[in-house]
């Protein structure tokens, strides 16, 4: 049977986006979710990196990936208001993941009546074999 990466930080983090999402409902902004998640992950004393930029993944390119949150040092964390993630929600999280170097990155859109989330790991990652949902 196939094990998830990260079980306990990742769904600790998905429960503290399901609390910001019961506080504030769906029709916020994503600054709004992104606040009052930073407040839960300070109040759980969970060490993370806010909008930091990441370093660039080939010569000559700029900085453009920019995730929301980098969690533990181990999974980046993007934040969407939107109706649906689409496909370049998905290769932009690839491409963070690429560049940071890490595993595991998941989109959390606040939008829906229920809270969505998707977990995506790294193409050439060594625990690509894993679940990811």
């Amino acid at each position: 049977m196939k094990q998830l990466l990260y079980p306990e930080l990742s769904y600790k983090i998905i429960g503290l986006c399901f609390e910001v999402h019961n506080q504030l409902g769906k029709y916020r902004n994503e600054q709004q979710y992104a606040d009052a998640l930073e407040q839960k992950l300070k109040d759980g004393k969970i060490s993370y990196k806010r909008e930091k930029f990441l370093p660039t993944s080939f010569v000559g390119e700029k900085n453009r990936n920019k995730p929301d949150f980098l969690i533990e040092d181990r999974i980046v964390v993007d934040l969407k208001a939107k109706r649906i993630i689409s496909k370049d929600d998905y290769f932009q999280m690839k491409r963070y993941l690429e560049s940071s170097n890490k595993e595991l990155g998941v989109i959390v859109n606040f939008r829906s009546q229920y809270l969505t989330s998707k977990r995506i790991l790294r193409p050439d990652s060594e625990h690509s074999d894993k679940l990811v949902d």
